[in-house]
């Protein structure tokens, strides 16, 4: 399970004394157990994609950070919010192209948004970037 290889990541990078990787990975693994304590309380299991989810959702949040840090002028703060950003991103697999995910809207039967977007949802979560189905869905 992706939660099991972060921890162990982290443990390596303890050990490693790696400031980057155990940095991000701690504030990581926190949020992937909060989500699983929510879920548990609702009677569900932490799945990879939650796992998935969440690390996406981390890579946005030190996107938005780069970004402010960028415009603050403060490199040195930018350089290690883009390596801990590099560390998440090997966890994530390879994203879904624009021309695949064309491929499979033209694919489907119901080409309406509601049901592209609950398709690429149930079939490629965390594999996809849903704006970017979105807005090639209405394109189309």
């Amino acid at each position: 399970m992706l939660f099991d290889d972060l921890k162990k990541a982290n443990m390596q990078a303890m050990k490693d004394h790696d400031k980057v990787s155990h940095a991000i990975l701690p504030i990581v693994l926190n949020k992937i157990q909060m989500l699983g304590v929510e879920k548990k309380a609702k009677g569900e299991e932490l799945t990879d994609v939650d796992s998935l989810q969440m690390i996406s959702k981390t890579i946005k949040e030190l996107d938005e950070e780069i970004l402010a840090f960028s415009t603050a002028n403060r490199l040195e703060k930018v350089e290690e919010l883009k390596a801990q950003r590099n560390v998440l991103a090997c966890y994530l697999p390879k994203m879904l192209s624009e021309d695949e995910i064309k491929a499979e809207i033209n694919k489907l039967d119901d080409k309406s948004i509601p049901s592209v977007m609950k398709h690429f949802k149930t079939n490629f979560a965390g594999k996809v970037d849903m704006k970017l189905v979105n807005q090639i869905a209405k394109e189309l």
